[in-house]
């Protein structure tokens, strides 16, 4: 079969009309085989290792959806410079994370067979998903999907050489990995067990935490058993992974439920409509926002009228009132600052990957190319080396929480002083010295809360940075930052 990885950009299968990866966008079994994909994938020693030191999935999952949405349409947009500007951007990416896992095996993001089974995972799942929901594809639409995944390969490695060329051959490979390979890594066990367990609410339902807490104590767990059910048998076996009974007969259930979404109008299901919704912040002044809002408003009014209805029985006394929220712009503790802004891998320590993920979250936001992307990583870095210096007081390279509250309370030395010019320069995008409310509305996407008209509409350099500042080493709330730097 062919490859199209060959000829012009505009002559591979992702230039297609209606490419078949493409028309998984919006479809709610994709949810269900990305989730069985990414495990998968953190099956593998390599991959595992580096999400485990890297990621943020743990800690902001929505976010990293939401990116990782953001890139696979960039990497199908019908514009070929669309997908060399991004598959550009993932190989920047993946070029600053190796290192070595907990048995000192070394690992690279850029190692050609790793990223080749990335690919393999998502072709696989998405053949599994047709065939679970008892819609199982042909031969040919096989065939042409695969094509598209090895010229999605080819983008990122200028070659999709790493997978076989014929679809027999796939299955003969991917059959290998699972069987040689894959282990129960720590990633993948995250992802199976406590990733369901304790995901955290998106950005819009963080102000109902109970009803957030009652609706993943019942599907987490089913979300679990689903994944586990769908992986193949021999990884299950070899991994010792637990099936619950009835699993089997539950996930063929979801994927069948899922598929008949097809019989939907079209158009009905927008993905990327329903990911941005949930990253909207509850006082975000996008009009989805405000009914969410509004609807959770009249719900705790309905469930107190309701209260006061209802006799108290028995011996029952009245509780104290709930504790009112800290006002946005109020200080927090060092233990929630350490926890909310500075661990953003979620494992307890402050080290390089932490600052790492910042900056790569404000490249993303601002869709940075070279070489404004290195002088932002750059500063980071200059950063982590003025925090090391100051706060890693028993020299084991990362900073503790206990570390950090026992430090100085302001950590706004140069390096962080560079940071901000650095990110302030990058969001003038047309170097006028100040920030618009175009550019302030591109680095705070779903956060555009603050007053820029006090003056003429514009955000100057001191107050920029005075703000940042602010929010990095004083631990003062602030309505734009928060949802930037500490949203799930």
């Amino acid at each position: 079969m062919t490859t199209g990885t060959t000829g012009t950009a505009d002559e591979t299968p992702l230039s297609a009309p209606r490419t078949q990866f493409r028309a998984f966008f919006d479809d709610p079994r994709w949810a269900l085989a990305i989730i069985r994909a990414t495990v998968l994938e953190a099956a593998h020693p390599q991959i595992g290792a580096a999400l485990a030191d890297n990621s943020t999935f743990v800690t902001h999952p929505w976010r990293r959806l939401r990116n990782t949405f953001l890139s696979m349409r960039r990497m199908f947009d019908d514009d070929p410079a669309v997908r060399e500007r991004e598959a550009a951007r993932l190989n920047r990416l993946h070029a600053r994370m190796s290192g070595s896992d907990t048995r000192g095996r070394s690992y690279d993001a850029m190692d050609r067979a790793t990223r080749a089974w990335v690919v393999a995972t998502l072709y696989e799942s998405a053949v599994t998903m047709c065939r679970l929901s008892g819609q199982p594809l042909d031969q040919d639409t096989m065939e042409r999907m695969y094509a598209e995944y090895r010229a999605y390969l080819a983008a990122l490695d200028g070659d999709a050489g790493e997978l076989p060329e014929d679809l027999n051959d796939f299955w003969r490979y991917f059959d290998r990995v699972v069987e040689d390979e894959l282990e129960n890594t720590e990633a993948a066990s995250i992802i199976l067990y406590r990733l369901f367990d304790h995901l955290p609410a998106p950005a819009l339902l963080e102000g109902a935490p109970t009803l957030w807490a009652a609706g993943r104590a019942v599907v987490g767990p089913l979300l679990g058993a689903i994944t586990v059910a769908s992986l193949p048998e021999p990884y299950r076996r070899k991994a010792g992974l637990p099936e619950m009974p009835g699993a089997p007969t539950l996930m063929q259930g979801a994927y069948l439920a899922a598929g008949l979404t097809r019989f939907l109008p079209e158009g009905w299901i927008n993905a990327e409509t329903i990911i941005e919704t949930l990253s909207l912040p509850p006082d975000s002044d996008d009009p989805r926002a405000r009914t969410v809002t509004a609807l959770r408003a009249r719900m705790k009014r309905a469930s107190a009228l309701l209260r006061l209805l209802t006799p108290l029985s028995g011996d029952t006394v009245p509780g104290p009132a709930p504790a009112t929220s800290v006002p946005a712009e109020g200080r927090r503790s060092a233990e929630e600052f350490f926890r909310q802004v500075l661990d953003q891998t979620g494992d307890g320590h402050l080290d390089w990957p932490d600052l790492a993920a910042m900056a790569r979250e404000l490249a993303t936001r601002l869709d940075l190319d070279e070489p404004e992307e290195t002088r932002l990583y750059d500063a980071f870095a200059a950063w982590w080396r003025e925090l090391q210096a100051a706060l890693d007081t028993d020299g084991d390279g990362r900073v503790s929480a206990d570390e950090y509250a026992a430090a100085v309370p302001s950590l706004a030395g140069p390096a962080l002083i560079r940071v901000a010019e650095v990110l302030f320069d990058a969001t003038d995008k047309d170097g006028s010295g100040t920030i618009n409310e175009a550019e302030h509305r591109a680095l705070f996407r779903t956060a555009f809360h603050r007053d820029l008209t006090a003056t003429d509409g514009t955000y100057d350099r001191s107050a920029f940075v005075g703000d940042f500042l602010s929010f990095m080493s004083g631990r003062r709330r602030n309505t734009a930052y928060d949802p930037l730097l500490t949203d799930a």
